[in-house]
């Protein structure tokens, strides 16, 4: 008998779990939607975001490649409290939530494997919230893109992300756009980031990390 690969089980099709392609720009749920699944990215970008009771609609995280979606509907959640979009071209395994409920209860290694994503992506936000109260908004700039393009000083490498939408630049990081775009240029300037010749991809250098530690 096979034994249980939990990463094989968050990449691989199966019962109850789908793989579902998305175009950029689809939803892929709601704020509101039933919350009967929880999504796995294996390619392209998601942009997470939510809506204030007067409408007003931000961007909370830009998730990419093994990050999950929708992790509410393993929290006891009925409702999406958050909605998602494809911000590229995507394909997302959904697997439905009494299947990866059940598997969370059987299979031990996948429940480290969550737990560990979960506490690791709350002392992110953590961190975030920290930024926020501490640091000028250009350095707050500089910790997003180090994040977008994972990179850190463990294995600093330069790394090319999608170009991403200035506005939800500035909503991550509670900025103006106008702010977003002059330090965009700055980075430009000082070579801490590039565009492609196609202008569709930001290249993020290790340099970029010696700003941010300044």
């Amino acid at each position: 008998m096979q034994s249980f690969n939990p990463k094989r089980f968050l990449s691989t099709p199966g019962k109850g779990r789908e793989m579902v392609s998305f175009r950029k720009g689809q939803v892929i749920f709601a704020q509101g939607d039933a919350s009967d699944a929880v999504f796995v990215i294996q390619t392209g970008r998601v942009r997470l975001s939510a809506k204030a009771r007067r409408g007003q609609e931000t961007t909370l995280d830009i998730l990419g490649a093994s990050d999950f979606v929708g992790k509410d509907s393993i929290a006891g959640e009925s409702a999406r409290t958050t909605a998602a979009t494809a911000l590229t071209d995507c394909q997302l395994l959904r697997i439905e939530n009494n299947v990866m409920m059940l598997a969370l209860s059987e299979e031990a290694g996948l429940a480290k494997l969550v737990c560990t994503y979960v506490i690791t992506r709350n002392l992110r936000y953590q961190r975030d919230l920290v930024d926020q109260r501490c640091n000028r908004s250009e350095k707050r700039l500089a910790r997003a893109l180090l994040g977008l393009a994972r990179l850190d000083a463990l294995e600093p490498r330069e790394t090319a992300i999608p170009k991403i939408n200035q506005t939800m630049l500035a909503e991550m990081v509670e900025t103006t756009r106008s702010r977003v775009s002059f330090f965009m240029n700055g980075f430009k300037d000082a070579g801490l980031i590039d565009y492609s010749l196609k202008g569709d991809e930001l290249r993020v250098r290790p340099a970029l990390l010696n700003f941010y530690a300044d």
